[in-house]
């Protein structure tokens, strides 16, 4: 780990900070995609992405609205676990395949498996909550964020995973 101090980049840019926020609060308020889905989403891309404090926070977040500690446990080895849904497999597919663009694209099979789980709005969105968590996940990885460190502002606190 790096010990050359990084910015803060949630001062330093912090319109930029608020409208990624914003556009974040967007599509969990418009509901399309259960809110639990959404923060295994999350969880899964930090994890590809190495983001400490993403991990940290959403891990956090997902038992504070009330997932089970062995589904957080399980998530890098969805596949295998007999724990997630075929809807919760499909969407931590999609998530794997957009955080790690291959060459050729996303697979028809894939978005085909997709299709058979989501809505067009769904998908939309979800794909969205993906491009999002990146975003956040290159910041928290470029300046180092430490993990736990807004653990009090935002509540996280209070999930008894410190």
């Amino acid at each position: 780990m790096s010990t050359l101090p990084r910015l803060q980049h949630a001062q330093l840019s912090s319109e930029l900070f608020k409208k990624l926020a914003d556009l974040n609060m967007a599509v969990v308020r418009r509901g399309h995609v259960d809110p639990g889905l959404l923060h295994l989403v999350d969880i899964r891309a930090s994890q590809l992405n190495g983001c400490a404090f993403c991990l940290d926070m959403h891990s956090k977040q997902a038992k504070l609205h009330g997932e089970r500690e062995l589904r957080l446990y399980h998530l890098p080895v969805w596949r295998e676990s007999p724990l997630f849904s075929p809807r919760e497999r499909a969407a931590l597919a999609w998530t794997e395949a957009l955080t790690r663009l291959a060459p050729g694209g996303i697979p028809d099979a894939l978005y085909a498996e997709l299709r058979e789980q989501f809505s067009e709005t769904e998908l939309s969105d979800l794909t969205y909550q993906v491009m999002l968590i990146n975003a956040w996940n290159r910041a928290g990885v470029a300046f180092l964020t430490p993990p736990g460190s807004l653990d009090k502002p935002y509540g996280l606190d209070k999930a008894g995973l410190a």
